[in-house]
């Protein structure tokens, strides 16, 4: 592509959203990449840029002169430029932040001083602040003066002389008071806040409960430090859901995106899984070599056995996937373990009864409609599979579901139950359970 059509392509482009830009910049070559992004208006860089994955950004960042790298991080929002930071290598954030003014540095340094996992690194300090003295007149005039760089005018937030939150309002209804009333004359003293150790996991759950669009944050003391807005707390939620469906598919949670991750990492955050999923079914193999006996007797035994443990693995996985969203989303907690038992035995029980009841009747109808000939004892083999399925569903059912709090019991995410792991354990049991049963039932017949 010549620069000519790429710059005819971008022109087209400029009206468009930021993160449509970002995508069709990213299809093109390396060498049209950069070259692309130079030739976009200088406060539209800054946008685009943090709508590039990972790759691209230090791609990018790497291509750029330390003039154009200081102008693009400086228009950039604070908690976005936090969160690219985040993903740099040390040496490039080092130089990176070194490019900012001062006052840009120091908030960029700040911000990254706080925990990883916390709140306060997504949060950004462009708000509007007032005091309860001024009047509304004085305080449209602050949002005239320092409006346009705040991430938000949603609300704005009233700090004392120590600047500490006292409360918050909202701009509509500062808009329709007179001028010459006092913001006090407008204050209920309620507001919701977050403080900056709140980690991001209950900075989610507080958004969601209060169904808030951006919350102040404050520090341990009260001081009113910075915002969160939904949209850095929405990309939060789609990193955790994320990872907890990578965790629960049976494999390591990426660190990067699908398409960012090298092959051999793919692999090996793929194998260890798979490894010891391995090693699980191997004992597949040695709960059948121990009935070998029985199979020998009565071969047919063995016709229904993928039908029994991938029944018993169904409903596993189906109880633990219902516990697990459960979990992450507080509808559940570990105190009502006993509560989900016992739902989950008399839920069980009624699965089992359906497939049972389908599986005894189809080897009874295939019989004597003279499809498949299970011999004079079709009726006890039905029997077998049938109250087979019933013990296995029960305890498939039960088994996913109580993993899960036994994981967070243990400290550990409920997450990590996934769904091959329910199912490798159910085969295992599942299939002792079924030629004990046969045992019990056919002893005498053709065992």
């Amino acid at each position: 592509m010549s620069q000519t059509s790429t710059d005819i392509n971008l022109r087209d482009l400029r009206h468009k959203h930021p993160n449509d830009i970002a995508e069709t910049i990213t299809e093109l070559n390396p060498k049209e990449r950069i070259l692309a992004f130079l030739l976009l208006p200088g406060d539209m860089k800054a946008e685009v840029f943090t709508y590039f994955n990972r790759t691209v950004q230090e791609e990018v960042l790497k291509e750029l002169g330390s003039r154009e790298t200081a102008a693009m991080l400086e228009n950039m929002a604070p908690d976005d430029r936090t969160e690219i930071f985040e993903n740099f290598p040390d040496l490039l954030i080092k130089e990176s932040i070194n490019y900012l003014s001062p006052e840009e540095k120091s908030i960029a340094l700040n911000l990254l001083g706080y925990p990883e996992k916390s709140i306060a690194r997504l949060m950004t300090p462009y708000y509007i602040q007032a005091k309860k003295g001024w009047t509304v007149k004085q305080a449209l005039n602050n949002i005239k003066r320092y409006g346009k760089k705040a991430e938000t005018l949603n609300h704005i937030y009233i700090v004392d002389k120590e600047n500490k939150l006292i409360d918050d309002i909202r701009i509509g209804r500062l808009l329709m008071a007179d001028e010459e009333q006092t913001i006090e004359s407008l204050m209920d003293y309620k507001f919701l806040c977050l403080t900056t150790t709140t980690t991001r996991e209950e900075a989610i759950e507080q958004f969601n409960k209060y169904d808030r669009a951006v919350m102040p944050v404050v520090s341990e003391k009260g001081v009113l430090v910075g915002i969160v807005t939904f949209d850095d707390i929405f990309d939060e939620i789609e990193r955790r859901d994320t990872e907890d469906i990578q965790k629960f598919g049976g494999l390591e949670a990426l660190d990067l995106s699908y398409t960012e991750t090298p092959m051999l990492t793919l692999v090996r955050k793929r194998a260890s899984v798979l490894l010891i999923l391995f090693l699980g079914e191997m004992l597949t193999a040695s709960a059948m070599g121990f009935f070998e006996e029985e199979i020998a007797q009565a071969v047919v035994l063995a016709l229904f056995i993928p039908l029994i443990i991938s029944s018993g693995g169904n409903s596993g996985s189906q109880a633990a996937t219902l516990i697990v969203r459960a979990m992450a989303i507080k509808e559940l907690g570990l105190k009502d373990w006993w509560y989900v038992m016992r739902k989950e035995v008399f839920s069980g029980l009624l699965l089992g009864l359906i497939l049972g009841a389908v599986g005894f009747l189809r080897i009874v109808a295939w019989q004597q409609a003279g499809f498949y000939d299970y011999g004079e004892h079709a009726v006890l083999i039905g029997l077998t599979v049938g109250l087979s399925l019933i013990g296995i569903v029960l305890w498939g059912t039960l088994s996913g579901s109580m993993i899960p709090f036994l994981l967070q019991k243990l400290k550990l995410d409920p997450a990590t139950s996934s769904a091959p792991f329910v199912a490798t354990l159910v085969d295992v049991t599942g299939l002792i359970i079924y030629f004990s049963i046969a045992a019990s039932i056919l002893r005498g017949t053709l065992l």
